[in-house]
């Protein structure tokens, strides 16, 4: 009710208004797409001039509630017939506020670059571009039932100037309609609805149509992406994207089902997001997709020499009001888009987002250039809100220039190429390298200058003095200990040669042992002799000189008892003795021999701690 009441307004309106005769449109043909979530709608429109003055601009209007979902609009020269037709011609589109006309219509100003005359004639090709002008109907939907959304459309051409002739067609994503407008010479075929030819509107003529039709296909809105290009100089740009992405399609309603997704995902699922779809640049490499929690598998990457497809899939299908959010990067030659321009560098890069009918609500494009950039300017194919900033990165001094644009109502038309234009020095270039090889080479001198130099105070002061009296008593302690330790390993020799006797009751060769470990154990007796004079004569060694000499003398009654040991075993088999009898004459010696040996390396512990 509110939306005919809005309407009645509307019409008496456009009764009330002034129109401007002096251009007239001949033929309207238009055509709107709705096989996709941005509606496309083509008009060719054949204006000719009935007046006698020269006019070098041509009106388009639309209404406020269509105007401010308009993304798109390009107006171009249709030129030639059949195959022959080709679009070349783009003329500038400005918004304008004509004298007299309705305020409920937004005007669209086409500046022609060559006036018409009286007689002459012109065909345009106007293409306008919607986003979120289809609305789901109804607006909450289960698991299992299809997607409606319904189209408000005018089947007359709304212009201020009369018309002679137009015609309309409707094209849907499928043959299955609920329901459509039935006014005078409408048709269907198919998935195709016509209506017209009507002849002699006069200006502003208004006849509202619906058509309420099914459209499964995912309506995937980007509420903000973030694409951030930085260009390095050493051969790689950088591309990563930031995506806060939506179904705005119908709200599902009640529970969600995997089982009967998973049995039957066209039927119980046949509007949700399954996977989305992004054509990279053909030589893009290093690409990854991922989210908070992490990398996401689910991905197919393949290529050719013209591009490169990246098919994504959520961790979850979307439905009606779910959300997401995941980041893609990937990286792309530098030769294939910078290139020198008039002393100038020129970094010449798409604008919108990869991924296939992705509309945008907010879309913000950072181009980071290198450290040293100067003269930066910006040339894009369409208006764009623009900013700098600066960002920090490794090795960095006053920061990277940061371009920032910012657009709303990206559709996919959006995605075509603007221009950064810069000045750089090559020499730049060498800077950071230059930078960390000198930190490193004075952090090598550094290292060699404090390794060298001598840093105490005085060498005749008292700690100096303390300080080199206590190195040599470690010193001397650690020759002691090293000595104590062949003294062991000598006692586990003797012990060793006592096994071999009793395996193979070679006496000769258990005495031959025992004479070398006694040549051994003499030789270093004489070694230890200097060195414990010298701990005796340092007042360092104070401390630690009583266990050094506690240690000396268990190591000699060790040593005592080993040999007596092996005396009496290597007598006992001269004899002849049984080894329950031999074991019976060592085992008190035995016992002594255990004891002694905990001492000594409790001691050489104590001695190691100090």
């Amino acid at each position: 009710m509110g939306f005919r009441f809005d309407l009645l307004l509307f019409v008496i309106t456009l009764l009330s208004v002034p129109v401007l005769s002096d251009l007239f449109l001949s033929k309207i043909d238009r055509r709107i797409d709705l096989t996709t979530q941005a509606v496309g709608i083509t008009a060719t429109l054949k204006v000719e001039n009935a007046g006698s003055d020269l006019v070098s601009e041509v009106l388009l209007a639309f209404p406020d509630d269509q105007a401010k979902h308009l993304a798109y609009l390009t107006a171009t020269n249709n030129e030639g017939k059949g195959k022959a037709k080709s679009s070349s011609v783009s003329f500038p589109v400005d918004v304008v506020r004509p004298k007299g006309m309705p305020p409920s219509l937004t005007f669209y100003s086409v500046s022609l670059p060559k006036g018409l005359g009286k007689g002459d004639s012109l065909t345009l090709d106007v293409l306008a571009v919607f986003a979120h002008a289809l609305q789901p109907f109804p607006e909450r939907i289960s698991q299992a039932d299809i997607q409606l959304v319904v189209f408000y459309e005018t089947a007359h051409y709304l212009s201020p100037y009369a018309v002679k002739v137009q015609s309309l067609s409707v094209k849907l994503p499928d043959a299955r309609i609920e329901s459509f407008s039935k006014i005078e010479n409408t048709k269907i075929h198919g998935s195709e609805i016509k209506y017209g030819p009507y002849e002699n509107l006069p200006p502003f003529s208004y006849s509202p149509i619906a058509v309420h039709f099914e459209a499964n296909q995912p309506f995937a809105i980007a509420q903000q992406l973030i694409r951030e290009i930085e260009i390095s100089h050493w051969g790689n740009v950088q591309v990563t994207e930031h995506y806060n992405l939506v179904h705005e399609g119908a709200q599902s309603k009640g529970e969600f089902s995997r089982l009967d997704y998973q049995a039957r995902p066209h039927v119980r699922g046949a509007s949700a997001i399954r996977h989305l779809v992004a054509k990279l640049p053909p030589r893009a490499h290093s690409i990854y997709y991922r989210d908070e929690i992490g990398n996401i598998s689910t991905s197919k990457l393949w290529g050719d020499p013209k591009k490169t497809e990246l098919v994504i899939e959520p961790r979850y299908p979307m439905f009606g009001g779910w959300r997401t959010a995941f980041t893609i990067g990937y990286g792309l030659p530098l030769q294939d888009f910078l290139f020198h321009l008039e002393g100038k560098r020129c970094l010449n890069i798409s604008f919108g987002s990869p991924i296939n009918e992705l509309v945008v609500d907010t879309l913000i494009v950072k181009v980071v250039l290198p450290e040293g950039s100067t003269d930066i300017s910006v040339s894009a194919p369409f208006p764009v809100k623009q900013g700098q900033e600066t960002k920090f990165s490794h090795l960095d001094v006053v920061g990277r220039p940061v371009i920032v644009l910012e657009k709303t109502n990206v559709v996919p038309e959006h995605n075509q190429h603007f221009q950064v234009y810069y000045k750089f020095s090559s020499l730049s270039m060498f800077r950071e390298p230059l930078m960390l090889i000198s930190g490193f080479f004075f952090l090598f001198v550094a290292c060699i200058i404090y390794m060298h130099a001598d840093l105490s105070i005085s060498k005749s002061s008292p700690s100096y003095l303390a300080k080199l009296q206590w190195d040599e008593v470690q010193a001397g302690v650690q020759q002691v200990r090293n000595i104590f330790d062949r003294c062991l390993t000598a006692h586990d020799k003797l012990e060793a040669s006592l096994r071999d006797l009793s395996r193979t009751g070679d006496v000769q060769a258990c005495k031959a042992s025992w004479k070398a470990v006694d040549n051994l154990l003499k030789d270093l007796s004489k070694d230890l002799k200097p060195l414990l004079v010298s701990l005796q004569s340092s007042p360092q060694a104070a401390q630690i000189l009583p266990k050094v000499e506690e240690l000396i003398a268990k190591e000699r009654e060790l040593q005592e008892k080993l040999m007596v040991k092996h005396s009496t075993v290597v007598d006992s088999y001269e004899k002849k003795l049984s080894g329950r009898e031999i074991e019976n004459r060592v085992a008190l010696q035995q016992q002594k021999i255990t004891a002694l040996r905990q001492e000594v390396d409790d001691l050489l512990d104590f001695i190691d701690e100090i």
